[in-house]
């Protein structure tokens, strides 16, 4: 592994009774990128989230992270949050019942728990921390609403703000802008975009199937077909890829043309 590398996804193949979710796969990426990826439903996208953040075990194969080169194949699920890596998943989870700032206060990472978090007074330190963040997330003015009072895609956007709020090494995104409004999507994308150019040496992991989205965060793009990589470029090199085109793209478009009539 080169220390560029920040994840080494080696050889890993995980089976759901028999069937092959992901099949040999090899996947990396390096520190500050951006890197999205795309394919099919069953393609396995978001079991290989699953393998990184510890959710599922592969029968086969590794994953590095970091560094120092650390092999957290074998990890428990908290145990690779502590070590940097924070995933938000398609359905939020908030405290809805709290303010936006608390939902950020109590995703701190701090060995305190959740009622001494809540009555602990802030550092200045924190207080600017939260503040860069509900900057980031657009949601400054939203900071004392309830979170269970906000639209679907302020939710995200609270969850998002949420896991940065860990300080994550490696941001896992899975479907962010699934449900949202055209807005809420274009909004989205701007603030991955901010997050992006002001992560420094970090990374972050999206996968969505919302192709107008996708071309508005994409630098590098990977593809998933079968449970392994079919190929790997920009944004218009996989869109003019025969084998995606005939995959996934092709099919895709021919399903939303479907839906239409």
């Amino acid at each position: 592994m080169r220390k560029e590398t920040i994840l080494y996804v080696e050889n890993v193949t995980v089976s759901f009774d028999g069937f092959l979710a992901l099949k040999d796969l090899n996947f990396y990426m390096g520190y500050n990128e951006l890197r999205v990826v795309i394919g099919p439903n069953g393609a396995g996208k978001s079991t290989m989230l699953d393998v990184i953040c510890g959710r599922t075990r592969p029968v086969k194969g590794r994953v590095i992270f970091g560094k120092d080169e650390l092999s957290i194949t074998k990890m428990s699920e908290h145990g690779i949050v502590q070590l940097g890596i924070g995933r938000k998943f398609q359905t939020p989870s908030l405290f809805t019942n709290l303010p936006v700032h608390a939902n950020f206060e109590l995703s701190l990472r701090k060995k305190r728990g959740v009622f001494s978090t809540l009555f602990a007074k802030l550092t200045s330190e924190d207080d600017d921390k939260i503040h860069e963040i509900l900057e980031m997330v657009g949601l400054v003015e939203k900071r004392h609403e309830m979170a269970g009072s906000l639209s679907h895609g302020e939710k995200q956007w609270v969850e998002l703000g949420m896991v940065l709020s860990q300080d994550p090494q490696l941001l896992l995104l899975d479907e962010p802008v699934a449900g949202m409004s055209i807005e809420e999507t274009d909004e989205t994308a701007k603030i991955i975009n901010r997050i992006a150019e002001s992560l420094g040496n970090k990374s972050i992991v999206v996968i969505d199937h919302d192709m107008d989205f996708v071309e508005k965060i994409a630098r590098k793009v990977s593809v998933l077909h079968d449970g392994t990589l079919l190929c790997e470029g920009t944004f218009k090199e996989v869109q003019r890829d025969e084998r995606v085109i005939e995959k996934y793209l092709g099919r895709k478009k021919g399903k939303e043309e479907e839906s239409k009539t």
